[in-house]
């Protein structure tokens, strides 16, 4: 992780890293291609600090937050007393019993390795640390039998702030799911360190209740040799803004990012990923899909990749798709890289925004299929591969009749299909509506259709709008 606070490792890091550089010289130095940009990066512009005086109060026209409604997260940007309300707790995911290899402990604030995973990046993560006293750390060692599930329950809209750190010791293999349910107005910070030759799956899955809001990040650390998989599965809640920021701790390390999105009308779910590739021969793969329906339902992806002069042998891509359902969804997506370094296996991006494809639903409903069942297959294939990928099977079917049941819009449906979702994560049974009730021949999009036209774009950020 970047970190722009002047101290002594920070500076030696630079001078390292710029020792590398050779500048050209002779005619060389005419030469656009001799040598890296060595214009100021992204990371390097930006603000890193623990003191939430040393970020701005947010507004649209800073970078960061130009496609957040900054009116609906005020209460974020400055300092608040955290209720405590926030319900945690950690448990397996099947079974009684947590698995051999698994600790669980608090720890308090300055206490390693809370705080170790970088720095805030806006004013949002800097509140979020000076709200919070202490953190709850879940150790991982060896081979973890059984996935861990971290029970985030929200039961009030009272202003709360939580702090987690899940560590990963070298040569752990751990999978764990980190699930937000409830009502909440949470400010939280996630910090994951996947340790030198370590295989961590982490899964955060946000499935509040209407009135929820939640904001923060996620800071990140690849050890030598490691892997991680950070998959991110956002269901619910009238704003959702989370950030991952992930940086390498060694050479030889992979990263993989997934994510998973459906927005209904008037909410707002925004996820932003940015990784530094600060350490040779690592890899990194980034894969968003996201899908609207409504008016007023709003996407914001935005996707960063950068290349430091220090790590030749990158291999780095990233993708974000979205598939607007109905008229008046918005989806913005935007896909950032930027190389300082030419000696890269490859980089690259994608984006792209659209709406069904009409032949494919002519395709289908020539076939006797009819369009509302056309339609569920033609979601259930875009996001069906994502689902298979976080590799988690306990959830995994139960994670897609909850997005069947958003593409066919009754509230009933989906009601009974996300409290699926939660006796799954959870163990629980719950009295709640039953999907059998639920006809889905009768289920619709409501009133608007979507339009007939598809307009994508691999290469360029993206702002669509449909009215």
């Amino acid at each position: 992780m970047t970190n722009d606070t002047p101290n002594d490792t920070t500076q030696h890091k630079d001078t390292q890293a710029w020792s590398e550089v050779q500048l050209p010289t002779g005619t060389g130095a005419k030469d656009p291609y001799a040598m890296p940009a060595l214009m100021p990066s992204s990371a390097d512009r930006a603000i890193r600090s623990f003191n939430v005086a040393d970020h701005t109060v947010p507004t649209r026209k800073q970078e960061d937050f130009r496609y957040t409604p900054v009116e609906r997260l005020s209460e974020f940007f400055e300092p608040f007393e955290p209720s405590g309300a926030t319900e945690v707790s950690v448990e397996p995911l099947e079974g009684d019993d947590l698995p051999d290899g698994v600790e669980i402990s608090a720890i308090d604030k300055g206490e390693a390795p809370m705080g170790t995973v970088g720095e805030p990046a806006d004013r949002i993560e800097a509140v979020e640390w000076n709200a919070v006293e202490d953190a709850m750390l879940v150790t991982l060692r060896g081979e973890v039998s059984a996935p861990v599930l971290i029970s985030v329950h929200g039961v009030d809209d009272r202003l709360d702030a939580l702090h987690l750190v899940i560590e990963a010791e070298e040569g752990a293999h751990a999978d764990v799911v980190i699930d937000h349910t409830g009502v909440a107005r949470l400010d939280e910070c996630v910090e994951i360190i996947a340790g030198k030759d370590s295989r961590l799956n982490v899964t955060s899955l946000q499935q509040w209740d209407a009135g929820s809001k939640h904001v923060g990040g996620h800071r990140i650390s690849v050890g030598e040799g490691a892997e991680l998989r950070h998959n991110v599965v956002t269901l619910g809640g009238d704003v959702v803004r989370l950030r991952i920021d992930q940086d390498f701790a060694g050479p030889q390390a992979k990263s993989e990012m997934l994510g998973i999105y459906f927005v209904e009308p008037d909410q707002h779910l925004e996820h932003r990923t940015m990784i530094v590739h600060n350490q040779p021969q690592c890899t990194s793969r980034v894969i968003y899909k996201g899908a609207l329906a409504g008016k007023g339902a709003h996407s914001a992806w935005v996707g960063n990749a950068l290349i430091l002069p220090n790590a030749p042998g990158t291999d780095s891509y990233e993708l974000n798709r979205n598939l607007l359902l109905t008229r008046g969804a918005i989806a913005d997506s935007e896909p950032n890289l930027e190389i300082e370094n030419g000696n890269i296996v490859g980089a690259g991006h994608a984006s792209s925004v659209g709406r069904f494809d009409d032949e494919q639903l002519f395709y289908l409903q020539s076939r006797g299929i009819p369009e509302n069942v056309a339609r569920r297959l033609v979601v259930h294939g875009f996001f069906s591969e994502l689902v298979e990928q976080i590799g988690l099977p306990q959830i995994s079917a139960a994670l897609m009749g909850s997005l069947d049941a958003r593409l066919e819009g009754d509230a009933k449906a989906i009601k009974a299909a996300d409290l699926k979702l939660v006796e799954q994560t959870e163990g629980t049974d719950f009295d709640g509506a039953d999907p059998d009730d639920a006809d889905p021949d009768d289920a619709g999009f409501g009133s608007e259709e979507p339009s007939s036209d598809n307009n994508e774009d691999s290469n360029e950020p993206r702002h669509t709008e449909e009215n």
